[in-house]
């Protein structure tokens, strides 16, 4: 709980500059029932750094709504037993939203205490938030940051599902934040451009998963700091030549705590852009790159065992020699494709060797009109959990409603926006502490018609694990992780003084690893709000949840909830 509420100050701090976002628990009747809250390229740059500063000016908006909420809630237990369970849910939280001249900020934060009625039904906390937002400082200069705050539930192994209301050792927080500059000016006819991004991660499972007593432990992720900066100069096309030309370089370092693993990525490259009509370019880039995984082993007893230490994880032996698990150095090509046929088309594509092999990725964005939107991306890159899910929240828009579920209070995997990718569901997944290469693909859509939003975001994750194989972790080395997801919403008004909203999420878990084997998660909520007065609404809620496993040893397990409570817009 201190690191909880440390973080739960960090987010509120961050949307304070701004004063945010959009939100789902304010007196409007447009707000849910639980449904919102609130010139030369580098096309093998990879790290997802984003520039706000390009974006066009929005309308000014300033938004800020801070609620108090008492809820009962039943939750029922449907397979494999059947009890029956009573809370009582007090929350506090903050929506907001701003956007002006030079800033934006969006955030949805929310701090829960449920008490449990009866022996079985036990006392806890919860935090949940979202904040993503940017402030010019200077000319050229942006300052950017955003933060997380989610729980899941934790499977064998490190699979990692959506929460629920189910309160048992398998529940755990998930917190990040991350910030940094970005500049981008001019010298003469050169363009010069720098990003640098830190973060840190943190999962506060409090004990890995051991399948046998005395066996080894599931090498759950803890926490890491991660670092990344680029810095690019050039020349646009037909300034000093038929063809843009260009040079830079990129850093990306993350420290995971479990057994003192390190990512580092180092590249510099020269590119040249070539204008093949007015609205297509290719860029091709030519350059070296250094990737190295690295990590110590575990300490050891007396009998050679490695030791665990009271959080459920290795303890790290800090004297022995750092081992490597990856190392890759040479020669790095890639060839991007940049089409921009109209301000509400976008497509880049491209395809080159990083990682010592074949890679590829790109982005689409698409909005046909200013009530819909489309968003694709794929992606590959090497990291470590806390690295991926940075990245994710560095790629959310600055103008969003985050989607809650109406029983619990928890994000939803995605958010309310007409702009950019708004899911962070293939972030999440797996929490293994290895390091890993990612590579997966993320589509969201949105769409506003009349009174009503809707959207939906699906995606697939694959990572493969990599792990020195002389260390304790060897185990995890080659161990490949698919996440298939899929989250839906669904919300509008009734009327002046009342709306609804519906979700759906759905996660397919599948890994090589014998440990942990598939698993997947269900979930779908109905809420109902109604105005009792200009900041009093009464609101309802049914929700249902689901976890199987293709193993005849673990049962399919099934909840519904219900939910009835007030809340107070300030």
């Amino acid at each position: 709980m201190k690191l909880g509420t440390l973080t739960l100050a960090a987010l509120a701090f961050a949307a304070a500059p701004s004063a945010h976002a959009q939100a789902g628990g304010s007196d409007r009747a447009g707000d849910q029932a639980g449904g919102g809250s609130g010139g030369t390229a580098s096309p093998s740059d990879g790290q997802g750094k984003s520039s706000r500063g390009q974006r066009g000016r929005k309308p000014r908006r300033l938004e800020v709504t801070p609620y108090i909420e008492v809820d009962q809630i039943v939750d029922a237990q449907l397979s494999p037993g059947n009890d029956v369970l009573t809370y009582t849910q007090l929350a506090a939280g903050v929506d907001a939203g701003i956007s002006g001249r030079n800033n934006a900020v969006s955030a949805s934060v929310r701090y829960e205490r449920y008490i449990g009625w009866g022996r079985k039904a036990r006392d806890g906390d919860a935090i949940s938030g979202v904040v993503r937002g940017y402030a010019g400082i200077a000319p050229g200069l942006t300052i950017e940051a955003g933060g997380l705050a989610t729980q899941a539930r934790v499977e064998n192994g490190g699979g990692a599902l959506s929460g629920g209301f189910v309160d048992d050792s398998t529940r755990t927080n998930i917190y990040s934040v991350y910030g940094g500059p970005s500049f981008k000016t001019r010298a003469g006819d050169i363009d010069l451009s720098a990003n640098y991004r830190a973060g840190f991660t943190k999962v506060e499972q409090p004990d890995a998963y051991v399948a046998t007593p005395g066996g080894a432990a599931a090498d759950l992720f803890d926490k890491s700091v991660t670092q990344m900066a680029d810095v690019q100069a050039g020349v646009a096309p037909y300034v000093v030549a038929p063809v843009g030309l260009g040079v830079g370089g990129s850093f990306y370092q993350e420290d995971v705590s479990n057994l003192d693993q390190r990512v580092r990525d180092m590249q510099a490259r020269a590119m040249v852009t070539v204008p093949v009509s007015r609205t297509v370019q290719v860029v091709g880039a030519l350059g070296y790159e250094d990737v190295e995984v690295s990590s110590r082993d575990a300490l050891r007893d007396a009998e050679g065992n490695p030791v665990v230490g009271s959080d459920g994880r290795y303890v790290t032996d800090k004297g022995a020699p750092r081992e490597l698990a990856y190392d890759v150095s040479g020669l790095l090509w890639d060839v991007a494709v940049m089409w921009r046929p109209s301000r509400r088309t976008s497509l880049s594509a491209h395809i080159g060797r990083r990682y010592g092999s074949t890679s590829f990725g790109g982005t689409l964005a698409y909005a046909p009109d200013d009530r819909s939107q489309l968003s694709v991306g794929v992606y590959d890159s090497v990291s470590g959990f806390g690295g991926q899910l940075n990245r994710a929240l560095d790629q959310l828009p600055d103008d969003f409603v985050a989607v809650r579920d109406p029983v619990t209070g928890e994000l939803r995997g995605c958010v309310i926006s007409l702009d950019g990718n708004n899911c962070l569901s293939g972030a999440l997944g797996s929490v293994r502490s290895a390091v890993y290469r990612g590579r997966g693909i993320a589509v969201s859509y949105s769409r506003q018609i009349g009174r009503l939003n809707a959207g939906i975001g699906a995606g697939y994750d694959r990572r493969d694990f990599i792990a020195a194989r002389n260390t304790v972790l060897g185990a995890a080395d080659g161990v490949v992780d698919e996440n298939w997801w899929i989250a839906a919403y669904v919300n509008g008004e009734l009327g002046r003084d009342a709306g609804w909203s519906a979700n759906v999420y759905a996660n397919w878990l599948s890994s090589t690893d014998a440990l942990t084997g598939d698993v997947a998660g269900y979930g779908a909520t109905l809420g109902y709000y109604r105005m009792l007065a200009r900041r009093l609404r009464a609101s309802v809620a049914l929700g249902i949840d689901g976890t199987s496993r293709n193993d005849p040893l673990y049962d399919d397990i099934w909840t519904a909830s219900a939910l009835a409570g007030l809340r107070y817009s300030f």
